[in-house]
Order: C-alpha cells, then structure tokens, then sequence
C-alpha cells in the first residue's frame, strides 16, 4: 500500500481531511468535531503534514493559533497513484466540473474579507469566470478600502477586468440568503455575521496581499484561490446540478 494512502487510512485522519475539505480549521475546532482529545487530534494533523496532504499558517487575528487547511489535489493524487498501483487499468481521473444544466436559481455565493479591496474582489470575479458565469458571486468587507492595484493588474494578467469594481460594506448583504459564504480574512471570520437560509460557512484562511504589498503577494493569492475556487464549483455543481 502506498505510505501516503496508509496514513489517510486511519479513521480519524479520514474524518480530519473531510472536515478541513468543507472549511479551513483550527486544532480546538477540530478536537470538538471529532470529540477526541487535543494531544490525539495533534498527532494525527502532524501525519498529516508530514505526509503532504495538510499544512498550516498562523492566524492574523491571534498569532498565538494556526489554521489547517487540506491540499485537496495533493489527495486527489495519491488516490490517483493507488488506483494505478494496484492494477494499470484502475488509473483514476478526476472528472472536471460538467456546465451547469439546471433551469433552477443559480447557486450564489458570498465572499467576505476585511477591506474587500484584493482577497474577496478576485475570490469573486474568479467564481464568475471560472463557473462560465453559472454562479452568482459577490464580495464586501467589514472596513471598505480602495479597490488595490495589484488586484486590477493580477486580474487583469488572467483576462478579467475589475477595474470598474466598488467596495462594499458587508451590511449590504445582511439580509440576503447565499448558498455558501466564504470568510477569507481570519478577522472577518469572528465577526461575520448569520445570514438568512441554510448556505454553508467555511472559512478559507489567505494572508493579506497588501500586508506584503508586492505584486507577488498578489500573483500568490490568485493562484491559492484559484485551486480553492475549482473544488468549490465542483462541489457547488454536485449540489445544484
């Protein structure tokens, strides 16, 4: 059995990669989800990222906790490279996400960060795009700033033009019901509030770009999220379709 796939194997390492796959977490959220205790929930999230499939980053809203989050194409690899092992003629492939068909609402989606200025203007302008414009994206920010430059050009380097984007206050949007809501920001996410319906909350944990200010920080930023954003159409289209 491939080493990797024998440490997804443990049940509780199973159960920790499909809660980290719906929300980026931390240990203490972990440990109640999966009612074990925190010395065991660290061990197992230590196999984890000495195997390559999870790793981590320190809050910007208490640098004192960290967010884990799952390399879900790094999974999806090692399932890949089982299958072969076991026998040539059991090569998985994952399937790309098929055009939404449905005659029903498009699936709507909320992304949330601090100034709404970089993180959640490209988090939604990538869902629109991505999603052949079957999903209906928006962003604010709970303390509005200036749309960034460096978000314009990455974006613009990728075929999509934000330049006319405005921020917004994420007040705007209190009252209307998402079928997910994304907080980007580890602030945002402890003072987001509910909003209406049954749309699922995850939380994805990426740094500030202007904090660094280069347009690396940027480029860096566009390339996560677009990972994330693939995953997050799938799963949109295996609930919608």
């Amino acid at each position: 059995m491939p080493t990797q796939l024998a440490v997804i194997a443990d049940p509780n390492r199973w159960q920790l990669l499909h809660h980290l796959a719906a929300s980026d977490r931390r240990v203490g959220e972990l440990t109640r989800l999966l009612d074990q205790p925190q010395n065991l929930v660290s061990y197992h999230l230590r196999e984890l990222r000495t195997a390559g499939l999870v790793s981590s980053r320190r809050s910007s809203f208490d640098g004192r906790d960290a967010y884990y989050r799952v390399d879900l194409d790094r999974c999806a690899a090692v399932l890949q490279a089982a299958g072969a092992a076991l026998d040539p003629g059991l090569r998985l492939g994952i399937i790309p996400p098929a055009p939404r068909r449905g005659r029903g609402p498009k699936p709507r989606v909320l992304f949330l960060c601090t100034g709404n200025s970089a993180r959640s203007q490209m988090a939604e302008a990538l869902l629109v795009e991505r999603s052949d414009h079957t999903i209906v994206a928006r962003s604010a920010g709970s303390a509005p700033k200036v749309l960034h430059p460096h978000a314009v050009a990455v974006m613009a380097a990728r075929g999509i033009d934000i330049s006319g984007n405005a921020t917004k206050h994420l007040d705007r949007f209190t009252g209307d019901a998402f079928d997910a809501v994304v907080t980007l920001c580890d602030k945002v996410r402890e003072v987001c509030p509910e909003f209406p319906g049954d749309g699922a909350v995850a939380h994805w944990s990426i740094p500030d770009p202007a904090a660094d200010g280069h347009r690396a920080a940027f480029e860096a930023v566009a390339d996560d999220l677009e990972g994330r954003i693939r995953h997050l159409i799938s799963r949109l289209g295996a609930t919608h379709g």
